[in-house]
Formats: C-alpha cells, structure tokens, sequence
C-alpha cells in the first residue's frame, strides 16, 4: 500500500540511473517503428516536400494515416528501415533516462516529500518539468541525430542525396558543417516539449499511482501500474504533440548560412503551420505518439518497477 518507510529509498543515482536506461531501452527498441512512422507524419506538408512528392508523382502529395505510412515505409524501404534510427533513439536514452533520477531528486529533496506520502500536483509537475529540461538538453543531440536518420529513407526515396551514412558520420557531419553547437540545434523545442511530456508522464503516473494506492484496495503491482501508465501515456500525448511537431519540423530542416532554410525560429514555425495547414496540424501525427505512448509508458513502467523490485530498490 501507500503507506510507511520502503527499503531502499536511500540508493544512490547510479544504480537508478541503470534502471532507468534498462527499461527505457527495452520500451524504445519495441515501440520504435511507431515513432518513425510519427516522424513522417509530422515532417508531411512540408513547402519543400509537399513540392518535391507532387513534382515527381506530377499530382499533389497525398496524406496517409499511420497505419498506411508504416506499410509504405515497410513496402517501400524494406521491414528493417521501420528501425532506422533506433541507435540513435538508444544512446539519447542512456543520457535521457536521467529524467528519473532527477526527478525523484527534485521530488524528495527539492518538494520535500515524505516516504508514503503524495504531494500537491504543482509540485510534481515542477519536479517534471524541471527534470525533463534538464535530461533533454543533455540528450538533444542524439534526438538530432535520430530525426535526420529517420528521414533519410524518405529523401532518398524522392531522388535527394542522402544526408548521413551511419550514426558517427551523422554526427561528425553536423559538427563539420554547423560546430558542435550545431548539435544543440532545435534544442528549444526539444527542452519545451520534453518539459510538457514529462510533466504529464511522471506527474500524472506518479499521482495516479499513490493515489491509487491510498485511496483504493490496489496493491503496488503490475495492475496498478497499467492503470497509472495508461493515464499517464494519454496525458503526455495530449499536452507534448504541438511542440513535438514544432520539435520535429525545426530539427528536420536544412540550414543555409546558419539559420533554418524554411522556419527562423519556433514560434515562427508554429505561426506558419497553423497559417499554412490549420490549427489541427499541430495535432498531425497525435495517434500514432499517442499509439507509441500507451504502449512505450505501459512497457516502460512495468519494466521500471520491476528492475527496481528485482535489484532490490524501493517502487517509484
């Protein structure tokens, strides 16, 4: 139940930072196809995309739903490509995984929260969005790195030469070209949407989970952890997929003499979105990281707990 003293409250960062990346790692390589099929997505309607599809079919570029764009990519590109870029996507989780650790950090030590008991839902969701930023920054090259290679099937696709021969060269090409600050390209958005995700991700689990706990007959168990995953997985779609869009299409872009060939910056790209395709395109590609959420959260926290109780650590 909620209440009383847990053993191993008192375990350091590094052992919950392992943790964390075993289940973040286990939750991203079976969920992956579902993202690369919501980057696509989001990158259609595009001005230079739109053109170049509608040029080479010589008709305007249709829009496919999710489960025709992941048939497409799989027809198309081959079964594999669904996992272009799923090394990426794991090495960003090895440094994002973080999100837990400072979390409980803020959680515990900032917001002073006593072992059994919940605190007010503002401050949870500070000590997420405060840890999402945090993670995120230090994780945003590797997200660079995985939307450039989750495009590049697509650009090869509509006669573009490619941008990225692997992972390394993926990197040492945006350092060659832009710097290493070019590696922190888009950051903005990223740290935004990664500052919505989590707050709605730790803060509504969390919640729910010890609310659940105290005010029900539920027991700390696999249940119980369904139910707070799926609330949570709903409520981080809902409030991150405008700035993920923003995120997706900012990093996407070309860059011409050091600014962005299509958007200067992420309110300019919200403006022209919503101006060009309407407000419900900042919503383009919500099932699909909805369908990814529901199942990454659901897998992620039922592994996460489970690691914790196998390596002897106190439940979230």
């Amino acid at each position: 139940m909620g209440g009383g003293p847990r053993v191993g409250d008192n375990v350091g960062v590094a052992p919950k930072m392992a943790l964390s990346v075993t289940a973040s790692i286990v939750a991203e390589t079976v969920t992956f196809p579902l993202d690369l099929t919501k980057t696509r997505l989001m990158i259609q309607g595009e001005r230079g995309q739109m053109a170049a599809a509608a040029s080479s079919a010589g008709q305007p570029a249709a829009y496919r739903g999710m489960m025709k764009t992941a048939v497409g990519i799989a027809s198309e590109e081959g079964v594999l490509k669904l996992w272009q870029g799923v090394t990426p996507a794991l090495l960003r989780h090895c440094v994002y995984a973080s999100r837990l650790p400072f979390y409980e950090y803020f959680r515990d030590n900032v917001f002073k929260r006593e072992p059994g008991t919940v605190i007010p839902v503002w401050k949870s969701a500070s000590a997420g969005m405060m840890a999402g930023c945090l993670a995120q920054f230090l994780a945003s090259p590797n997200d660079l790195v995985k939307v450039r290679m989750q495009m590049e099937g697509r650009r090869i696709l509509e006669g573009k030469e490619p941008r990225v021969r692997g992972v390394w060269h993926a990197y040492s090409a945006i350092v060659k070209m832009d710097g290493v600050r070019g590696l922190w390209k888009g950051w903005v958005p990223n740290v935004q949407r990664a500052a919505l995700v989590n707050m709605g991700d730790l803060t509504t689990y969390d919640s729910v989970k010890h609310r659940l706990l105290q005010n029900t007959s539920l027991q700390d168990n696999a249940i119980t952890h369904a139910l707070s995953s799926f609330c949570s997985g709903f409520v981080a779609a809902t409030v991150s997929t405008p700035a993920d869009v923003v995120k997706t299409r900012m990093m996407n872009q070309a860059v011409e003499d050091g600014r962005g060939s299509l958007y200067k910056s992420s309110w300019d790209c919200l403006v022209q979105t919503v101006r060009q395709e309407g407000f419900f395109a900042l919503y383009k590609g919500f099932l699909p990281i909805w369908y990814r959420m529901a199942p990454w959260s659901l897998t992620f926290w039922l592994s996460y707990e489970q690691v914790r109780k196998l390596s002897g650590v106190a439940p979230f």
